[in-house]
């Protein structure tokens, strides 16, 4: 948008705070061109948190201690198996209020990490994951309304000349909300520490149990 003077004073402050909001260490988040089909004005994020050095693989996280959620991969390894969880996060703003918003902001985001199979075959992963999210958002004391969303687990298993490769799974969880104003600082800051919680990356939220990896 090259002619700010056409964009909604609403949609202004709230890029404002976005680009005020304080998060984590650890994630790395970046602008990225946003959907344009979606709402007249948006702006989205992208998300990656790596395995620091000296990280362990295999952590892993539970809201009890019945389940838990572990990124996988060899430690020490580069390139995507350092990755141990990535996201997007989408601002949407309508002027008109679409009455399924109940708000003229949207937030739309995605966050998928690798885990462990046995864990992606666990029927509490998604509920795991969709909790974090809450409660981050309920930290943050980030108001929102009409919420909702969707976990997903993928398993991958390998064939042929991939057979020898380590099964594993995915989970991804699709959430979306209406913030209670343009005042989003306190939603991105949430967001971003559902991805660190995702990815299993130290310091952990209050609350989080860690489990050592199973020899």
């Amino acid at each position: 948008m090259n002619d700010l003077s056409r964009v909604p004073q609403d949609f202004r402050a709230a890029l404002a705070h976005l680009r005020r909001a304080r998060y984590r260490d650890g994630i790395e988040l970046t602008e990225i061109p946003a959907p344009a089909h979606l709402a007249p004005y948006a702006v989205a994020v992208r998300a990656e948190v790596r395995r620091p050095a000296g990280l362990p693989a295999g952590p892993a996280l539970v809201a009890d201690p019945a389940a838990a959620l572990a990124p996988t991969g060899p430690a020490g390894s580069a390139g995507a198996e350092d990755e141990l969880a990535t996201g997007r996060f989408v601002l949407l703003h309508d002027p008109a209020e679409p009455p399924a918003w109940g708000g003229a902001f949207r937030v739309v985001t995605w966050a998928r990490a690798a885990v462990e199979r046995e864990i992606g075959c666990d029927d509490m992963a998604g509920e795991i994951v969709w909790t974090w999210l809450l409660e981050a958002l309920e930290r943050h004391r980030a108001g929102y309304s009409r919420e909702g969303g969707t976990a997903s687990r993928v398993l991958a298993e390998g064939f042929g000349v991939l057979g020898d490769q380590v099964e594993g799974a995915d989970v991804e969880l699709r959430a979306s909300w209406t913030p209670d104003g343009p005042d989003v600082e306190p939603h991105l800051a949430a967001w971003a520490d559902t991805v660190c919680t995702f990815a299993g990356l130290p310091p952990y939220p209050p609350g989080v149990t860690v489990l050592h990896p199973r020899r």
